[in-house]
């Protein structure tokens, strides 16, 4: 392979004004900025009674990430959730698939995540574990996650180039300053653009984002800032495989490269998004502050795909509904759902402040939020279009024609909240939280039909306990809810059709401790979930159908989730490890896709030598998962090794940091996953052995 483009996009890139600034890395404590997603204003990560993560650009860049599925490469309680490239991503917290309507945030207001992310102009990803009823009114019991923007600093000036085998190229710039009387103005603009040729075939795409964030210091204690990004990416989406039969294929002998979306009237998932924030900062007397904070995100996408879904084995007479064929061959359609759009709306409102009351400290947080969504459908197709096979070649018609219908959802939220930490005694808190949440929610067909619509008000307390053991070492003891809630389909069969089931109260305690020192960080916590699960009770087949839709099972997730990072001298080691109990409680049986252990573990050394360079090394480690629903078919655990060195350089008063990575460095074949989606067992492989070099100039 020739050098000579690598070289020039270097030369370019050193080209490029840019500043010398060191982001946050991976946090496992306190050393991070207070945990904005948390709720607790200004208290930092290390003593707030939660278990979250946060990670910063650096790590983000150290291992080019490009959406937030990357996380699954950081913490060992993250692992994936149908990740398939392509589309949006998808993310398993604690064995809990984050919903992409409710778990989603962005400097703390609530998003959807059915869309690309961008992440060039985001400063820091925070990761909340457990339950969230104290955050957010309605949300799967995994975790939050909030995207933290990047706003105007000081001068940055940077320019980033990167190269992705087998030939992604990206672009990014970072430019920031102040400006007036005191640096009263404030403005920062990132744009990025990539031209997207990846491992996997017939995947190519392109994708560009553009963001600015500004502000002004009205008075010393007044402040205003404002921010839009406008994104787009257009690129073919990756199916899954599946299984074969009552047999999982052996991951040696599938090409990870293939991509079962390979028709010539595959046409590329188009994802657009605008998001636009407004947020006015005044400090009050007596230390409190008021924050009225606004967004607005708009959403525009077109979900195209050939779509392999079950087959008809002709020699058998058998029809596998939720997979594949045992010879390999699997049906084929054509699914097409066009101009979707998705628009949020919200508000939120709150005073934050010391108090003393009956001769008590507190650290008050008192506010409402408000968000209203809408989302917007037409017709869309998903019509059989032929049989193909799991090594692909096979080339179907299309069958374009609009024979569905599709749902049109509305809903109208308000959330009144209170948060309140107490000082008991010099080393002792008590952590308060209640929310108050009203829905409005109202559904139906594009046809007009199967209109449901109801309300429903529920309150979601959390309360927890801490010990400072030590200057630098937390104790605690918390005990939360989260709330999902959920109406029966409109559809005949049902016998509850169209009513809203009761509140589906998730329950989580969770007892940890942290140590942050001054080389050493480490945490230990213990946790355990119970969610409520709505499932069908049927009788009859066919026609004769009968099915009412109740809440009469819990999923149980009980597990230990470890963390350290160490630094001595050149050397630096951190990791994360997880082991997870997940069962259901009628049957036992274990949930598909979701790993009992994991780990994740980097080394990072730098090279006295050589000075500016640093190496690094990361093993990722997966237990076993189930595949199906019944529990009688698993894929094996898998571990993978990454490698990547970074060096920073001066050059004429340029910084030059130079990054290569190497991932899944041993080309391991294994399923990475095996997620149970649209009632179908799926299949992800791991990546093949993938180069990656980029270089960033700071002025």
């Amino acid at each position: 392979m020739s050098h000579r483009p690598l070289l020039s996009l270097a030369a370019l890139a050193a080209a490029l004004p840019a500043t010398a600034q060191v982001a946050s890395t991976v946090t496992i404590t306190g050393r991070s900025p207070a945990l904005a997603v948390g709720g607790f204003v200004d208290e930092p990560l290390a003593r707030t009674p939660l278990a979250a993560n946060v990670i910063g650009r650096e790590t983000l860049a150290d291992i080019a990430a490009a959406n937030l599925s990357a996380l699954t490469r950081l913490d060992a309680s993250v692992s994936d959730a149908y990740n398939a490239d392509g589309y949006w991503s998808f993310l398993t917290v604690r064995g809990f698939v984050l919903d992409n309507r409710s778990n989603y945030r962005r400097d703390g207001l609530p998003i959807n995540g059915e869309t690309w992310l961008p992440l060039a102009n985001k400063e820091r990803v925070e990761l909340l574990k457990g339950t969230s009823g104290i955050q957010a009114g309605t949300s799967a019991p995994g975790g939050l996650v909030n995207l933290v923007v990047k706003r105007p600093t000081g001068h940055v000036a940077q320019g980033t180039l990167e190269w992705q085998q087998a030939g992604t190229v990206s672009g990014a710039v970072d430019l920031s300053d102040r400006y007036g009387t005191d640096a009263r103005y404030g403005l920062r603009i990132n744009a990025q653009a990539a031209r997207l040729d990846p491992r996997t075939e017939a995947a190519d795409g392109r994708s560009r984002a553009f963001a600015l964030a500004g502000d002004v210091r009205l008075t010393p204690d007044s402040v205003v800032e404002v921010e839009v990004e406008r994104s787009h990416r257009a690129q073919p989406s990756t199916p899954g495989f599946s299984l074969l039969g009552n047999s999982v294929p052996d991951a040696r002998g599938i090409d990870p490269r293939t991509n079962l979306n390979n028709q010539p009237w595959s046409l590329p998932v188009v994802l657009d998004g605008t998001t636009a924030s407004v947020r006015w900062r005044q400090r009050l007397p007596r230390d409190w502050q008021f924050t009225a904070h606004a967004a607005t995100q708009r959403l525009r996408s077109d979900d195209r795909i050939a779509f392999p879904f079950g087959c008809y084995d002709a020699g058998a007479d058998t029809y596998w509904a939720d997979r594949y064929c045992p010879d390999g061959s699997v049906d084929l359609y054509d699914f097409r759902s066009e101009g979707e759009r998705r628009r949020i709306d919200a508000l939120d409102l709150h005073a934050d402040g010391a108090a003393v009351l009956g001769g008590t400290a507190h650290r008050l947080v008192l506010g409402v939020l408000s968000t209203r969504t809408r989302d917007r459908y037409n017709r869309q197709a998903f019509n059989y279009a032929g049989t193909g096979t799991i090594r692909g070649g096979v080339i179907v018609p299309a069958a374009p024609d609009l024979t569905d219908e599709n749902t049109n959802r509305d809903e109208r939220s308000t959330e009144l909240y209170v948060r309140d930490a107490v000082s008991l005694a010099p080393d002792w808190r008590l952590w308060l939280g209640l929310r108050h949440s009203r829905l409005d929610r109202e559904s139906v067909r594009t046809d007009g039909s199967r209109p449901t619509q109801y309300r429903q008000s529920f309150t979601t307390p959390w309360l927890a306990l801490s010990w400072q053991a030590a200057p630098r070492t937390t104790v605690y003891a918390s005990a939360g809810q989260g709330v999902e809630s959920e109406v029966v389909p409109n559809r005949a069969r049902y016998t509850n059709r169209g009513q809203a089931l009761p509140a589906l109260k998730s329950r989580q305690l969770e007892a940890g401790i942290k140590h942050d020192g001054e080389r050493t960080d480490w945490s230990l916590v213990a946790f355990d979930i119970r969610r409520p699960l709505a499932q069908d009770r049927c009788t009859g087949d066919g026609d004769t159908l009968i099915c009412t839709r109740v809440a009469d099972d819990d999923a149980r997730h009980s597990g230990l989730e470890a963390s350290a990072a160490h630094r001595a001298g050149a050397w630096t080691v951190q990791g994360s490890a997880t082991w997870l109990q997940a069962r259901l409680a009628r049957s036992g049986l274990v949930p598909t896709n979701v790993p009992e252990r994991s780990a994740r573990v980097q080394l990072m050394h730098d090279v006295a030598q050589w000075p500016g360079l640093q190496l690094q090394a990361a093993v990722i480690a997966e237990g076993p998962r189930v595949a199906t629903p019944d529990d009688t078919v698993a894929i094996p655990g898998w571990s993978r090794i990454d490698l990547g060195a970074r060096w920073r350089q001066t050059l004429q008063g340029t910084m030059l940091t130079w990054r290569a990575g190497l991932d899944n460095a041993t080309d391991r074949r294994a399923w990475r996953e095996s997620p149970y989606q649209f009632g179908h067992a799926y299949l992800f492989p791991l990546a093949p052995r993938t180069w990656r070099m980029s270089v960033q100039a700071d002025l």
